[in-house]
């Protein structure tokens, strides 16, 4: 793992590259980013620019992005979405695509992601498809987008059946991820956001973990410690996308808590005030640690302090911290069964022997995720 000391010196900005040969592009990471974007983005040669944004975010900063897309050339549109989740849907899919199509985006264009997880997983989609693919560029708004979803091409929307269970995977032509943009994001979304941070220690690298426990803090107040959680989220995932960016491998290990997270947010209809993406991945962090504990493949000490820096952060741990509940063991397991994991009926989950030691482990027994669910949905272990 780079230094994570060096990770800023010599720089108003961290670049991380992801290599992927004629599909390679740039991760840059820093303070101020958006007031250079026009310029960053004019470089890539396109002519035209549309800008996919929510009502959230839009006020704030579509304007100053479209007005620093026109100086430089860009013939430039804005698409402004509903927030929240039921916005990644066939609807706005195709409202989406009807806006680019509009516009006159051609393939050598662009279409500009500018928001949190949703709008970059619903713009990237839309480029993909439309004219068969077009050039999107994501400009990520929120802590969790900055460190997962805008790198690495997964694009998609929901279904009824699930979450993202339609989409490509299109790599976008840069990312610009500014941090000072972080500091108005209510501290809800920062927790959200912050539990894809901890996930990458808890993946491959205790080193990172242990960073984290004795920095968080910073990562929160928006000191140098963000940069360096954001570049170095960015450089695992970027290395793990370079091995293996279609997921028939080991890109699998960054669902670590996802196959309890994606259930818990479909048994609560992807209702964003009960809960978010990252509080889903947050207990599926704690749960996949304890299923591993109870299944004698990780000492009940690593669960202990992974539900311990979780918690500390002011993040769920528990299946009784979501609100409304999250119904009985025949919900979670249906809810599971139609993960992207699933394979031959059974269910694939990223479990661990110690924090920084995760790994694929397919074909878990229906009875011991039944058991194992069965005690955590026990009120006394709350």
């Amino acid at each position: 793992m780079t230094p994570l000391a060096a990770l800023t010196e010599g720089a108003s900005f961290i670049t991380v590259p992801v290599p992927l040969g004629d599909r390679a592009y740039d991760i840059l990471v820093g303070r101020g980013l958006i007031e250079t974007a026009g310029t960053r983005i004019a470089r890539l040669g396109a002519r035209a620019a549309a800008i996919v944004t929510d009502e959230h975010v839009g006020p704030l900063y579509a304007g100053l992005l479209a007005g620093a897309l026109e100086a430089q050339g860009l013939r430039t549109s804005v698409v402004t979405l509903p927030p929240g989740e039921a916005t990644k849907s066939y609807a706005s899919l195709e409202r989406v695509c009807d806006a680019v199509l509009a516009a006159k985006i051609e393939r050598g264009d662009l279409v500009v992601a500018l928001g949190g997880g949703v709008i970059g997983d619903l713009a990237g989609f839309a480029a993909a498809v439309a004219r068969r693919g077009v050039r999107f560029v994501q400009v990520p708004t929120t802590l969790l987008s900055q460190v997962d979803s805008s790198v690495g091409g997964k694009t998609g929307i929901n279904s009824r059946h699930g979450k993202n269970l339609v989409g490509a995977f299109h790599q976008p032509s840069l990312v610009l991820a500014d941090t000072a943009l972080l500091d108005t994001l209510p501290v809800r979304e920062m927790r959200a956001g912050y539990a894809e941070v901890a996930k990458y220690g808890l993946i491959d690298d205790e080193r990172f973990f242990s960073w984290c426990e004795a920095n968080w803090q910073g990562v929160f107040a928006g000191g140098p410690e963000r940069d360096e959680a954001v570049a170095q989220s960015c450089r695992a995932k970027a290395a793990v996308v370079v091995r293996d960016e279609h997921e028939n491998g080991d890109r699998a290990l960054l669902n670590l808590g996802h196959t309890f997270g994606h259930a818990l947010e479909r048994i609560t209809a992807y209702d964003s005030a009960r809960l978010v993406h990252g509080e889903g991945v947050a207990i599926g962090l704690a749960l996949a640690f304890r299923f591993s504990a109870a299944l004698g493949l990780c000492p009940p000490s690593d669960a202990e302090r992974v539900e311990a820096h979780l918690s500390a952060a002011g993040l769920p741990t528990r299946l009784a911290h979501v609100p409304g509940g999250c119904g009985t063991v025949d919900d979670l397991l249906d809810a599971m069964a139609q993960d992207k994991k699933v394979k031959g009926g059974a269910l694939t989950f990223i479990l661990a022997r110690g924090i920084g030691q995760s790994f694929i482990a397919p074909g878990i027994e229906a009875d011991k995720v039944r058991s194992f669910l069965d005690s955590e949905l026990d009120p006394s272990r709350s």
